[in-house]
């Protein structure tokens, strides 16, 4: 059964359908790609208007590195929403693939992942009658790795009774209450360079040092555990005619659980030369740890609680492999609830979609969400 308040905010989340597609369409055409400050500051300046208008206070604007940050603090911050606008896709990309909305699906670079969510995000504080207890944080570097921007969530998320993470939900409309954690490596060898032809054993070949080492770091994969460890970008050589002499492999680590990164981080950094006179150098390490269920289960009750009010399906809980800047929050403790942007899928692709449809009932269910949270002690759900 729809209660009025269900059902009078659902209504009123349908009804502001139309002004989230233009929005929508605003934000895929306004490009934000990865270390671009100039594309950034001009996509802040857009979002920092639409939150003045909501939130009735501009944003503070923090900008390290180029790359700037757009906080709306609360005093008293019972809920801090999280998302980032940057997105994965070089600066023209929107030329060749425009935003388009076509049979209740929208496209267009970062669509999904996750400009809709902020839109989402928005459309739900418009629909609250006091925000003055609501934090909003949009950063502007999550897709390389958040390097800028991570004291400044983590600071964040200690003020903040709960923290609700905009990304976007599963392809079924899942919430995400766990997610893998990830660390990034730099392997580096050093050998000693030579003529290929005349006199290769005066050399000491760094590319075959480095397959070694590629392979010694493949066997630390747990595939039973879902640990997966993978040696990605790749470099080396100078001529095909000369012994090379420095070579270089990135890898890419997640898992489940903190104790796996852990484990794979001690085995790398253990790592030791095979060939006499090869040199070996480990940069990087452990950049997030896994989101835990602990602490999204109890909020996920809630969520689901407003969504019964609002007469719509409760969310399942999914897991994600991938990781987000909610894996900062949940590290620390906070309550942290992530998926809460657009349905869609195949982020990072061509193929990257949004269900434009489902666009309002997200919309309810965040406002719905953020007023329950609001109104509890401390901000906090349960223990």
């Amino acid at each position: 059964m729809v209660t009025a308040t269900g059902g009078t905010r659902l209504g009123a989340a349908r009804d502001r359908a139309p002004a989230m597609m233009d929005r929508l369409r605003d934000l895929v055409s306004c490009e934000s790609p990865p270390g671009s400050p100039s594309h950034l500051r001009d996509c802040a300046d857009l979002l920092d208007g639409w939150g003045a208008r909501v939130l009735g206070r501009r944003a503070r604007r923090l900008t390290r590195d180029g790359v700037p940050h757009l906080l709306w603090p609360a005093p008293d911050q019972r809920v801090l929403l999280l998302g980032h606008y940057d997105t994965v896709w070089p600066a023209g990309t929107v030329r060749d693939w425009p935003f388009r909305v076509d049979g209740g699906c929208a496209t267009g670079p970062g669509a999904c992942d996750m400009k809709a969510g902020i839109v989402q995000l928005f459309a739900a504080l418009g629909m609250l009658a006091d925000t003055g207890r609501v934090g909003v944080l949009l950063t502007g570097d999550e897709e390389t790795g958040s390097v800028t921007s991570r004291d400044l969530i983590e600071r964040e998320a200690r003020r903040s009774g709960a923290v609700l993470v905009l990304e976007p939900g599963t392809p079924d409309g899942a919430l995400k209450i766990a997610r893998k954690g990830g660390s990034v490596y730099r392997l580096g060898v050093r050998g000693r360079a030579a003529h290929a032809g005349v006199e290769p054993h005066r050399g000491v070949n760094a590319g075959i040092e480095l397959a070694h080492q590629i392979l010694a770091v493949q066997g630390l994969a747990a595939p039973a555990t879902g640990t997966s460890v993978t040696p990605t970008a790749l470099s080396g050589g100078t001529t095909t005619n000369t012994v090379p002499e420095a070579a270089a492999v990135s890898v890419d680590v997640r898992a489940w659980t903190g104790e796996e990164l852990d484990r794979v981080d001690r085995a790398i950094r253990s790592l030791v030369p095979r060939l006499p006179g090869a040199a070996l150098t480990v940069e990087g390490g452990i950049n997030r740890y896994p989101l835990r269920p602990a602490v999204a289960e109890p909020l996920l009750e809630v969520a689901r609680s407003v969504a019964k009010d609002l007469g719509l399906p409760a969310p399942d809980g999914a897991y994600a492999p991938g990781a987000s800047d909610g894996n900062f929050t949940g590290a620390l403790g906070v309550p942290t609830l992530d998926g809460l942007g657009a349905v869609g899928g195949n982020p990072h692709a061509r193929g990257e979609y949004v269900d434009v449809t489902l666009m309002p009932e997200r919309t309810a269910l965040l406002a719905g969400l953020v007023e329950r949270l609001v109104a509890e002690p401390g901000g906090a759900a349960g223990p």
